[in-house]
């Protein structure tokens, strides 16, 4: 695994986010009470021993610079291992701003030119698995296979909605992919495809170059299908059997934190052998004080709890004043919600304020959203 490279792509459409998104990137969104989405593919990669890890950026990076620091907290900031993170740059060649990943990477050739690693994870960062690479590069190597390409039979990923990005495939009973749809009204291939490939590194330099002399942005579509459906290369699916998720929409994210609240999807998703890691703040325990009561819901640590909290994800820093309800909510970091206020099916964004008495109760399949910083 040390002859493996990690590399992260975070520039997806985040329009569907809405205002989650307006001041950050998605693999910035604040999940699960105290992670970021980023967490969970770098903690993938840095549980299979991969010790070389990028992060490719597009826009609203700040936040997730700050997250991410030098790495320390995925032991990423030694003499032998580094987290590296390219912001994209204005040159007489790079317009600065990627139309799609095959740009993204286009632009970072001398960066992959310069890597020691013979192979390359290439992931996007809008999906949240926890998943053993090793597992799937023993698979790559058996198989003699030129690219191999995650994929789930979940379920609950196969549903497609308007704007989603989402792609399917199927493969043959030796595991080669056979056939690929990208973006369909209806699925017709049995398997979606979770956006993590393994590939050589001079190979996907190689792919990446031919694809922007064709005037090609997108490495799904411009990529990846040709060769599928040429059978250029031998190009094969392994199976993630674990429990995944696509964040692209508020419904999507508000569904995650929601499933988070079992605990049997919780044990699967941190499991023991495999930890997330996340950036650390030192926090007081939570305080629960007077009246309060909480029920099937994750509280993180330095909150002060004086009221009711039911069915939510409550993230660090969290006021819930005496006599407030917070029902079937997500409500992030140093938000606050004041005295006989009640919340239902809301996302409060960071530093969101509800004053005292205000009531805002939303439909479970389409979440009030309040930004950052906002009061109501």
């Amino acid at each position: 695994m040390k002859d493996i490279m990690g590399l992260i792509y975070t520039g997806e459409n985040d329009a569907r986010l809405r205002e989650l998104t307006q001041v950050r990137a998605v693999a910035a969104l604040p999940v699960a009470g105290r992670y970021r989405v980023i967490d969970f593919p770098v903690s993938s990669m840095v549980n299979t021993g991969i010790r070389n890890v990028a992060v490719i950026t597009q826009k609203n990076y700040h936040s997730l610079m700050d997250h991410l620091g030098s790495g320390k907290e995925w032991d990423l900031h030694g003499k032998n291992n580094r987290l590296s993170i390219l912001p994209p740059f204005l040159t007489r060649e790079n317009v600065g701003v990627y139309t799609g990943l095959v740009d993204a990477l286009q632009s970072n050739a001398n960066f992959l030119r310069r890597c020691r690693q013979e192979y390359v994870i290439l992931t996007t960062s809008h999906f949240i698995i926890n998943t053993d690479f090793r597992a799937m590069m023993r698979f790559h190597v058996e198989k003699y296979a030129d690219i191999t390409l995650l994929y789930t039979d979940d379920p609950a990923m196969r549903r497609v909605t308007q704007g989603s990005e989402s792609s399917f495939c199927t493969t043959d009973a030796n595991g080669r992919i056979v056939g690929l749809e990208i973006d369909p009204i209806t699925p017709t291939r049995e398997h979606t495809i979770i956006e993590a490939c393994l590939l050589k590194r001079e190979l996907l330099l190689h792919l990446v170059d031919q694809a922007a002399a064709n005037g090609q942005h997108e490495f799904m579509r411009g990529v990846l299908q040709p060769l599928i459906n040429d059978s250029i290369l031998h190009v094969y699916g392994y199976e993630h059997k674990g429990r995944a998720w696509r964040i692209e929409s508020v419904q999507d994210y508000f569904r995650f934190n929601m499933d988070l609240l079992d605990s049997r999807v919780r044990g699967e998703l941190f499991s023991r052998g495999y930890p997330v890691y996340t950036k650390l703040r030192d926090d007081m325990p939570t305080r629960y004080v007077g009246e309060a009561a909480v029920s099937n819901s994750l509280v993180a640590d330095g909150c002060v709890i004086e009221g009711t909290v039911v069915n939510s994800v409550v993230f660090r820093g969290v006021r819930v004043a005496k006599g407030a309800v917070v029902r079937n909510s997500v409500v992030m970091q140093d938000a606050e919600v004041e005295a006989d206020a009640e919340l239902d099916c809301c996302i409060l964004d960071k530093q969101a304020v509800v004053r005292g008495k205000g009531r805002l109760i939303g439909p479970p399949a389409y979440p009030i959203v309040i930004a950052k910083g906002v009061v109501i």
